[in-house]
This record gives structure tokens, C-alpha cells and sequence, in this order.
């Protein structure tokens, strides 16, 4: 009878001492869950802005000016090249400013009064082959803007280009515009000059969601 009793004895310690092992083994190959990562990217109008900067006379003397208002849905990516591809925005041709109200009313009634669909200029920034473009809509045409892009890592964001007027079927509302400020862009060799490119520089920050 004791040898039965000492035998279960040994059996019970056994397993006890078995089941700790298995418990620990367990613990220790047990791994870890991979964290999500949780980082975005997210564009907001607020927090950008839309320089613009006009030449006249023959010297290229710079008129530099801004708008006011950009409008688009907040776009939010897991890099900044997904946050801002395909971000269509629109620009309200009357929150042009340059600190001028008469060159401010001659601009918007002269130059883009003179433009087919007026009220707002539309696009979208686009993101292919390693490289941006802004598709701009203006004076009824859609044409690409090339861009260069610098992304800080601090996440601020500047996109700058030339435009060519002409690409946009603008020639014309030139024209109008120089005529109306002739005298303004007479340089010292008498000659009135509005040139036809004018440079965009668009800043921004990424926030993170």
C-alpha cells in the first residue's frame, strides 16, 4: 500500500513539475505581435498657400502676388507622395491679391475677364515615374504643369513651375491685360512689356492624422 501511495506521489510531483515546464517553454517562444504602423500623412488647405509672380517691362521686372483661398478635400496617405497624388483642387480667381487694389480689379477683369470660364481655376497634382505634374484647367484648356517638388522632413512642401501662357490659349487676355497698364509696363527704353511666364511656388505641410 505505501508503495502504491509513494508511486502516485512521484506521478503528481511529475506532472507538476512537467506542466511548469511546458508553461514556461510556451511563454518564452511565444512572439510578440507586429505593430501596425500608424503613420499618415494628411494635406489640409489651411495650412497652404499659392504664390504667383508676373514680369513686365523689357528689364523682366517681377509683380508678384498670391491667392487668397484653395480649395480641396483633406487627402490623407501613408507616404507624402500618396497623400498629395491625385489631390484635385480649385482656386476662386477672385482671392487673387497683391497688395494693389487697382492692379488686383485690372487683373481679374482684364486678364482673366477676358478668359473663358473665369470664376475658378481647377487642377489636380499628380505622381508618376518619380515625378509631379499639376493638370491645370484654365481658359477652357487642360494642360500639365511640370513640377519640382522638395519634401522636407519636417514635412513642409514646396511645388514650384512655369507657366507658359500659351499653352493655355492666354495670348490673348495678355494682350488686354498690357493694354490696359501700357504705361505701367514701360521700362526705360520706352517699350510696354508683359511677359507671358509667369512662376507658381505652392507651400504646404503634411500634417500627421
Amino acid at each position: 500500500m505505501k508503495s502504491i501511495k509513494f508511486a502516485s506521489l512521484l506521478i503528481i510531483v511529475s506532472l507538476v513539475f512537467t506542466s511548469c515546464k511546458d508553461n514556461k517553454k510556451a511563454e518564452e517562444t511565444t512572439t510578440p505581435e507586429a505593430v501596425e504602423n500608424t503613420v499618415s500623412y494628411v494635406l489640409k488647405p489651411e495650412a497652404t498657400n499659392v504664390k504667383w509672380t508676373a514680369y513686365k517691362t523689357t528689364d523682366k521686372v517681377p509683380v508678384g502676388g498670391e491667392f487668397a483661398t484653395l480649395n480641396f478635400e483633406d487627402k490623407v496617405g501613408a507616404t507624402p507622395e500618396e497623400a498629395l497624388n491625385n489631390l484635385e483642387f480649385s482656386i476662386p480667381v477672385s482671392s487673387l491679391f497683391t497688395k494693389d487694389e487697382t492692379r488686383d480689379e485690372k487683373l481679374k477683369t482684364s486678364f482673366f475677364g477676358a478668359m473663358l470660364n473665369t470664376e475658378l481655376l481647377k487642377g489636380k497634382i499628380k505622381y508618376a515615374n518619380n515625378a509631379y505634374t499639376a493638370e491645370i484647367t484654365m481658359n477652357g484648356v487642360t494642360k500639365d504643369l511640370p513640377l519640382e517638388v522638395n519634401i522636407t522632413d519636417e514635412r513642409r512642401v514646396s511645388m514650384k513651375g512655369t507657366m507658359d501662357l500659351k499653352d493655355w490659349d492666354a495670348l490673348g487676355a495678355l494682350e488686354s491685360l498690357n493694354k490696359v497698364c501700357f504705361d505701367l509696363h514701360k521700362g526705360a527704353d520706352g517699350v510696354s512689356k508683359t511677359w507671358e511666364d509667369v512662376a507658381i511656388e505652392v507651400s504646404t505641410y503634411l500634417r500627421d492624422k
